[in-house]
């Protein structure tokens, strides 16, 4: 009862009320936040997780400026039917060079965290040209327009530093062949056994079957590689986190 009258009088002085649930919200707040500056990384690192190839970087800058992540989320949750038509669900990891990330809160169209590999290079031009021929139902515009538009890497280093800027660990010899490595992945004749060094795993061909390399090639690239760093069939979660 002694504790009830206390209560009584904190809640009908204002003051009092106000000064104490100020005390509460610093202390508790000190204590979530103060042991992340101990605390090297928050994110579990898992091997295969690497920085965007020049290509990738510029094809995932174009899947933002057309909206992509508008319709289409990139976070599988840990729930039965999200894993049995995604696959695997999403690994912070997966997220750990995406300025900004791209998990997304709404599916008009379906999670692409793990797009890559499960359609040809053909299948996704013609969905980019016309959506409806490849899925009927779909109500996704046509972006046809990007295999018209050509790209030379010309800015890709100054977009890479800006991204090392922010925390992506892009090394001075990426950054001294970015024009190289983005002109070379879509070149099926060019030497890509640096650019596959700087990038394991690299996927290196023509993207979108045209000599000229296009936003298609770039935006193609990006999608191909979304979910397939990772191999899932020898990775073990971290038990500690």
């Amino acid at each position: 009862m002694s504790l009830l009258k206390h209560h009584g009088k904190i809640e009908r002085n204002a003051t009092l009320l106000l000064g104490l649930s100020f005390a509460v919200v610093t202390v508790s707040g000190i204590v979530e936040i103060v042991p992340l500056f101990y605390l090297e990384n928050t994110i579990e690192e898992v091997e295969g997780v690497r920085p965007y190839s020049p290509l990738e970087l510029a094809g995932r800058d174009i899947y933002i400026r057309e909206g992509c992540y508008v319709c289409h989320s990139q976070m599988i949750r840990p729930l039965r039917d999200e894993v049995e038509r995604y696959g695997h669900y999403s690994l912070a990891a997966e997220s750990m060079y995406d300025h900004p990330f791209q998990w997304g809160s709404k599916r008009t169209g379906p999670d692409l965290a793990r797009i890559g590999g499960r359609y040809s290079d053909e299948w996704h031009v013609a969905h980019m040209i016309d959506p409806q021929s490849v899925v009927p139902e779909s109500v996704m515009p046509p972006y046809g327009f990007m295999m018209n538009v050509r790209i030379d890497g010309r800015y890709i280093e100054d977009l890479m530093r800006v991204h090392r800027l922010v925390g992506v660990p892009y090394t001075d010899e990426m950054l001294e062949n970015a024009r190289a490595d983005f002109l070379a992945q879509a070149n099926p004749d060019a030497d890509h056994s640096g650019l596959l060094e700087r990038y394991p795993g690299a996927q290196t061909r023509n993207f979108d079957g045209q000599p000229e390399l296009t936003e298609m090639d770039a935006i193609i690239a990006y999608m191909q590689m979304l979910g397939t760093l990772v191999d899932f069939s020898t990775f073990i979660p971290d038990a500690s986190r």
